[in-house]
């Protein structure tokens, strides 16, 4: 009979799939190397099995001790299923950027998940690198992993990644094109490429936000590059031990939308439901199309599965937010469409100004229009109501009318954005547009900025 003595023993022999429409474009053949086949669904379970098993060689990890680590959610999966059939505790310390499907994920295989402050330096005792170390030392009989700096890391895609993206090219693989975050993966696979054929170029995808393609370029570590991003499982505060720049051709740099764009274009043009730094890496890919030619053999490597990413990328509420969804606004309907099932919030003439007050609060609004018997025939606006409250203590027991301004200009619903824009000035804070059958909607400023791409 042939099985598997335990799941731990499925990991590797992953399939390298053919790009055809989201690759067009290049005249060389791309294929992924899609690790999402891996049983933790992606690519870390390869070093994290490594990293435990060079632990317990040396004594650093002993019987029945507790598995600590900082991780984006793939290392921690992997860490978990070691964990469990090899019986280890295990804490993962993750940032509070990752996705809640990966925390969820993390926490049904058994493992304990600290989060942690995003936006933080990573010397911040807040930070997961910090958090990391610390509860390392306060945990009897404990391992710190530290997957970034661990040697072990580069060195399971040096026996395993690299052997079989070379054994599965039959030796004609001429590019290699990752995803860089601690740098294992394109390290150890750069390494025994290279020592096969030292022509093979390997391009590393950064992200915006992170160090690496300058440090890269100018040996420069620059703090003002620096600042947050959405892309997970990429790019880096820090410089990891186990990113040899030596051994890397080049870096691109890839948007946070980009990256969401092309992760979604992925499922629906290869029926590839992959993660978010496969969509950032195919991009980069494109961005790197004149270094190909039709005779190479491009291979780029898919990190994890799709499924973790549900609640971001593959969410049309989620994309829209962060203006990530390229749809057409051309109209005053199509500004307030995303909250256009929303009731108006209003007030009435002989409320207290203290009800608006309480309203603005509620809502988290800045602007309220007047109604009476007959209709819209004022406005409030949180900077007025400032205003008037510091010349008047006492005018929160005030009717609305007594400091009300102007009614807000009405629109029909495909009026267009311009027009809308023009009517939104200093004097004149907000948009009222007839929706029809007696219902109206509000356009603020908010809303016109959140259309511009």
């Amino acid at each position: 009979m042939k099985y598997a003595k335990n799941i731990l023993e499925t990991i590797g022999n992953t399939p390298l799939v053919k790009l055809n429409k989201i690759t067009s474009g290049i005249d060389a053949l791309v294929l992924a190397k899609v690790e999402t086949f891996n049983p933790g669904n992606s690519v870390k379970d390869r070093m994290a099995v490594k990293m435990i098993e060079d632990a317990e060689a040396d004594g650093r990890l002993k019987p029945g001790g507790t598995i600590i680590e900082g991780t984006s959610g793939n290392t921690g999966m992997g860490l978990a299923l070691a964990a469990i059939v090899k019986g280890y505790k295990l804490v993962c310390v993750i940032s509070d950027k990752q996705s809640k499907e990966k925390m969820d994920i993390l926490r049904a295989v058994g493992a304990k998940v600290v989060v942690c402050p995003t936006d933080v330096e990573p010397t911040d005792p807040r930070s997961y690198y910090s958090v990391s170390k610390r509860l390392a030392e306060e945990t009897p009989n404990a391992w710190y992993v530290n997957q970034y700096d661990n040697p072990s890391n580069a060195i399971a895609h040096y026996e395993q990644t690299g052997p079989e993206i070379w054994e599965q090219t039959e030796g004609r693989v001429t590019h290699f094109v990752v995803g860089v975050g601690t740098g294992g993966t394109i390290s150890g696979v750069a390494k025994y490429l290279k020592e096969k054929n030292p022509n093979v170029k390997v391009w590393g995808i950064d992200t915006y936000g992170s160090v690496f393609k300058k440090y890269h370029e100018t040996g420069i570590f620059d703090e003002n590059e620096i600042y947050s991003y959405i892309t997970e499982g990429i790019g880096e505060d820090i410089l990891p031990k186990n990113v040899d720049f030596s051994l890397i051709d080049g870096f691109t740099k890839v948007t946070d939308k980009d990256a969401a764009v092309y992760t979604r274009k992925l499922a629906l043009e290869e029926g590839i439901f992959v993660g978010n730094s496969a969509g950032a890496a195919i991009k980069g890919l494109l961005q790197l199309k004149e270094h190909f030619k039709p005779e190479d053999v491009v291979v780029v490597l898919f990190h994890d599965s799709g499924s973790r990413y549900v609640g971001k990328m593959f969410n049309d509420d989620w994309m829209r937010e962060r203006g990530f969804l390229d749809e057409e606004i051309t109209t005053a309907e199509d500004l307030i469409k995303d909250h256009a099932d929303k009731p108006l919030v209003v007030v009435r003439t002989e409320e207290l100004v203290s009800h608006a007050i309480e309203r603005l609060r509620k809502y988290k609004i800045s602007q309220i229009p007047v109604i009476d018997a007959n209709g819209f025939v004022g406005s409030v606006d949180e900077t007025d109501l400032f205003r008037s409250y510091v010349e008047d203590k006492d005018i929160a027991e005030k009717p609305i009318r007594e400091v009300m301004g102007r009614p807000y200009p009405v629109v029909k619903a495909g009026t267009s954005v311009e027009e809308v824009s023009r009517l939104i000035n200093k004097d004149n804070q907000a948009v009222l547009v007839d929706l029809g059958n007696g219902r109206h909607h509000i356009i603020t400023k908010h809303d016109i900025i959140s259309a511009i791409k």
